[in-house]
């Protein structure tokens, strides 16, 4: 990791940022970590795992109190948006949404959501600090709802 520094203009030395005013983080292991919390905010990294493998795809999730934000930093990510049936407990159909590098993807509040990832794959995540299962809707994806993400993930690009 890079080290930030600042010029001495009386010296025209460089010398390190200091820790009170720069804080550097990074997370290179599987899935999803927060890296940051702070006041009400959360920023999180998520990496590849094969649970985010368009064939291990079975759970969309919704957020009731918040949008969250995703930002693709490397590699392919595809956000698949489902509608669905709380009442039927399902997801009945599927859109998806191929991320490009830099781009900001606001999800909305109360969204049915899930994401796939290639195995270089880093993505940031902006979200509420609380958002967690407590305050998160969960369907799952079966039957047509599952073979339409499957063709989406296909059209999408080439799954390892």
């Amino acid at each position: 990791m890079a080290v930030e520094k600042a010029m001495d203009d009386q010296t025209g030395h460089a010398h390190p940022v200091p820790a009170a005013l720069l804080e550097q983080l990074h997370w290179t292991g599987p899935g999803y970590q927060p890296v940051v919390d702070f006041g009400g905010w959360r920023t999180a990294l998520m990496n590849f795992h094969p649970k985010y493998r368009p064939d291990a795809l079975r759970i969309m999730e919704a957020h009731r109190d918040t949008d969250e934000v995703f930002v693709l930093l490397q590699g392919r990510c595809t956000l698949f948006f489902g509608e669905g049936d709380p009442a039927n407990n399902n997801i009945s159909r599927v859109y998806a949404a191929d991320m490009r590098p830099g781009i900001v993807y606001n999800v909305r509040k109360g969204a049915f959501h899930t994401h796939a990832l290639s195995e270089d794959a880093v993505v940031l995540v902006v979200e509420n600090r609380d958002t967690g299962d407590h305050n998160t809707d969960f369907l799952p994806i079966s039957g047509q709802g599952l073979q339409q993400l499957e063709t989406l993930a296909r059209r999408s690009w080439a799954w390892e």
